[in-house]
């Protein structure tokens, strides 16, 4: 029963699965990493506690030999504290809204449609077989082929961000991040699908780029079959390698002895807009398309492969039936070609997509830039699973600003040298104050952290690994430095406003268990179901800085709960949100956060936050996606908002011989993936 301030009495219903995703969604997107071990079995302690064995917590903050590291940057944050912590005016009564969200909160809800705030417009850009290359077949979902598929935009498609192109002309880049089968085919059987069946997998994997136009009259987004841009990239499509570690004997195999070619893209899930106008995309998921990883005896390479997550057995696609390069016990090296994230070049189709090894090898949830003060770049990087690691990465050389053939040219190598970092966090309150389901006595989890340098072009500083270790096997490197186990990095983004960074950490309810490690200031919850979004900034606001001061913006989940902290502001004016995933900025410098699973019932969104002022901390829902979907991709102008609508009707119960969902086309039709924009006419979004 929703109230008059959008919030609902939760749950509304007990979700499908632990996390609120359906175990349709588990098996098909990531082989069912969650029950499975966490693949991170490092003991690497976790620093705060460290430091508070050595020091009180008054002490600490004085501990400059302890501390120095971090002191800058934990002053400017705390310095800003007071301001932005703030809350509304009077308590039970919310303050003005803030520039660019003046919109009626969505209430949480179990409709199967698309529901945006009241005034708005919503449109299906594209779906799942809808023709991207000029010459495809109009979509016939009983008569699939591998060929038509290869021309028509693929399947799940996840991270989404437009490339300008043009007055209201944008070059629109999707992921297609995995196939669910059994929602593709009627009468799909898994343990032996036909070579069709295999082949379609192949080309609804990858990416699509896809030419968008605005009509004037109506406001809609409208795809168009341009001859020169449209593109369809694939498992097919054959990469480059680029960066210190292309041609690491770790990266050939028998079909490719120079290490430096590799084919196809898969398991991708988010990504970024270069300042050059390419399209950043992280491989994820990609262990599971593989087979028989239990013939890697050798132990050496068997504990390389374990610590990505080995897949045993057949796999659950069944590639390696058509493709031995998805065999590990014939080419294991194939598995170190993925994992990577990729380049596109949107503007130059002919272009060969790029696997940037300079960015380390995890399971990436995407990239997105910064330019620092001196005009290098830095890539922000989260590795997506339990216990994993946040990173960042800033290039050698500089950016080169204009529009120039030799500028753009330049700017396209910067990812290809420089240093890797991961991260390390310390918390400033006692450890008794931590995992009681309460904020610290200080008011905040918060603290200080420090980037530590993982590999630097050739040189490693890891002791006993060698820079192509660091690169091809950066989990183990991360390990071996103790950085800080994270509740699954997802997305991280700089605030184009403030220059703050912000990272979503979606869950983990393994934190706390038996041999597990417990609560900690950066991850506060045991067996974390909700998640929360981590606030830092970097000393003296220098993206380069390898010292930096964090907080929490949020702790997930029922506000109604006392686990959940929502910026400081009265969570009674708050919607429930629970599993932060996809981040996104508007123009203010208001945070948009995309869901993946809500834990608490409802249907999954697109929320948006304000970071600074009197609202900080006020998570306004702004739209819910249909039953089974999840929101990816926001993409957040100043008159429309894209979200993509991933795996529609993904419940458990559901195929092609039984649909949940009739989305986006109503009536007895099949549910397709799609990219919908929401807007209001006449008028910017959230104003």
């Amino acid at each position: 029963m929703s109230t008059t301030d959008g919030r609902i009495d939760l749950p509304l219903l007990p979700p499908n699965h632990p996390l609120g995703r359906s175990a349709l969604t588990c098996q098909y997107r990531c082989s069912n990493a969650c029950s499975h071990e966490a693949p991170n079995s490092s003991e690497n302690a976790y620093f705060g506690d460290v430091v508070r064995s050595i020091v009180s917590r008054r002490g600490m903050l004085r501990a400059g030999a302890v501390l120095a590291v971090a002191g800058a940057g934990a002053t400017a944050l705390a310095g800003t504290a007071a301001a932005d912590r703030g809350r509304p005016d009077k308590p039970g009564k919310p303050a003005p809204a803030p520039k660019g969200l003046d919109f009626q909160a969505v209430a949480a809800n179990r409709e199967d449609e698309l529901v945006v705030p009241p005034g708005y417009q919503s449109n299906v850009v594209i779906r799942w077989g809808d023709p991207v290359l000029p010459g495809a077949p109009t979509f016939d979902f009983d008569n699939q082929t591998a060929a038509a598929q290869a021309k028509q935009f693929g399947f799940n498609n996840d991270f989404c961000g437009l490339v300008p192109f043009g007055h209201d002309r944008w070059l629109m880049g999707s992921n297609h991040e995995y196939t669910t089968e059994s929602a593709m085919f009627r009468g799909y059987n898994a343990a032996d699908p036909t070579d069709e069946q295999i082949k379609i997998g192949w080309t609804g994997h990858g990416f699509s780029v896809v030419v968008v136009e605005r009509e004037h009259r109506t406001g809609k987004l409208v795809p168009k079959l341009d001859r020169r841009y449209n593109r369809r990239i694939t498992v097919q499509t054959e990469f480059e390698f680029a960066g210190p570690a292309a041609g690491s004997r770790f990266l050939r195999t028998n079909a490719d002895k120079t290490g430096r070619k590799v084919f196809g893209t898969f398991g991708n899930c988010a990504g970024g807009v270069t300042p050059w106008g390419t399209i950043l995309s992280g491989e994820e998921n990609f262990n599971g398309y593989f087979a028989n990883g239990e013939a890697v005896t050798d132990p050496a390479a068997q504990a390389r492969v374990a610590r990505y997550g080995t897949p045993k057995g057949a796999s659950l696609r069944k590639w390696e039936r058509l493709d031995p390069r998805f065999d590990l016990s014939k080419d294991p090296n194939e598995f170190n070609r993925h994992g990577w994230v990729v380049e596109i070049d949107p503007l130059e189709p002919d272009a060969k997509p790029v696997k940037h090894t300079a960015l380390g090898r995890f399971k990436h949830e995407g990239a997105t830039i910064q330019i620092a003060r001196d005009g290098r770049v830095v890539a922000y990087l989260g590795d997506d699973e339990r216990f994993d690691y946040v990173y960042k990465f800033v290039s050698k050389e500089r950016f080169a600003p204009g529009s120039s053939k030799r500028a753009r040219a330049h700017n396209k190598t910067l990812l290809h040298e420089g240093t890797l970092y991961v991260a390390k966090f310390t918390g400033d309150s006692p450890a008794a104050e931590i995992g009681t389901g309460t904020l610290p006595a200080d008011g905040q989890f918060d603290g200080s952290g420090q980037w530590i340098p993982l590999v630097s072009g050739d040189r490693s500083h890891v002791e006993g690994f060698t820079a192509e270790e660091v690169y091809v096997f950066t989990r183990l490197a991360a390990d071996k430095v103790g950085a800080t186990k994270m509740d699954r990095p997802e997305d991280v983004q700089p605030n184009p406003v403030t220059g703050r960074v912000y990272a979503a950490l979606t869950n983990n309810t393994d934190r706390g268990k038996p041999g597990k490690e417990g609560p900690t200031e950066i991850n506060p919850r045991n067996g974390n179901r909700h998640g929360h979004v981590l606030e830092w900034e970097e000393n003296r606001g220098d993206h380069t800085a390898t010292a930096f001061a964090w907080r929490l913006l949020l702790v997930c989940g029922d506000p109604a709960t006392s686990d959940t902290y929502f910026g400081g502001y009265d969570k009674t004016q708050v919607s429930p949100i629970s599993c932060p995933d996809n981040l996104a900025f508007d123009r203010y410098g208001n945070l948009w956060i995309s869901t993946d699973g809500n834990a608490l019932g409802s249907n999954d969104g697109l929320f948006a936050v304000p970071t600074t002022g009197a609202n900080r901390g006020q998570v306004k829902q702004f739209l819910t996606v249909p039953l089974g979907a999840e929101t990816c991709g926001p993409v957040i102008e100043d008159d429309f908002v894209l979200v993509s609508v991933q795996h529609p009707g993904e419940l458990d119960g559901a195929s092609a011989d039984n649909p949940l969902t009739h989305w986006p086309d109503g009536g007895t039709s099949q549910p397709r993936p799609s990219v919908a924009q929401v807007w209001k006419p006449g008028r910017r979004v959230g104003c």
